[in-house]
């Protein structure tokens, strides 16, 4: 399964990407903050695939600060880690799967059934 999705960083809670308010937008380091939150990254000139444990994640670095940001996913449990790099780094995602914000919180509101089960997975293993 492979999907899109699209980093933001914005001082409003984004509830629908229609009615953005650009000027609420944060420029921001995507690349430096995947780039140092992941150890397994394959570089081939700009593009990077970052490669976990049963996912990987596509994109093309930017040495320029923007304030949204592309990734394509592969593999169902990749959101999961996002949701909580997002929340980290105090991000917004936008997801194409579900053409929709993600809810952070509660993020089996957007058909994330097994966060709950993914979480508890990583506090197991801390």
């Amino acid at each position: 399964m492979s999907w899109d999705i699209i980093l933001f960083n914005s001082k409003q809670k984004i509830k629908s990407v229609a009615k953005l308010d650009e000027n609420q937008l944060e420029p921001t380091d995507f690349t430096g903050i995947l780039e140092n939150s992941f150890d397994r990254i394959k570089k081939e000139d700009k593009h990077r695939e970052i490669i976990g444990n049963d996912f990987t994640i596509d994109f093309f670095a930017d040495n320029v600060h923007s304030s949204n940001f592309m990734l394509s996913l592969y593999g169902e449990n990749v959101i999961y880690v996002l949701i909580e790099l997002s929340k980290k780094y105090n991000l917004q995602i936008y997801d194409s799967g579900i053409d929709g914000m993600v809810d952070l919180e509660n993020p089996e509101k957007n058909g994330f059934v097994n966060h709950r089960k993914y979480i508890e997975e990583i506090l197991k293993n801390k």
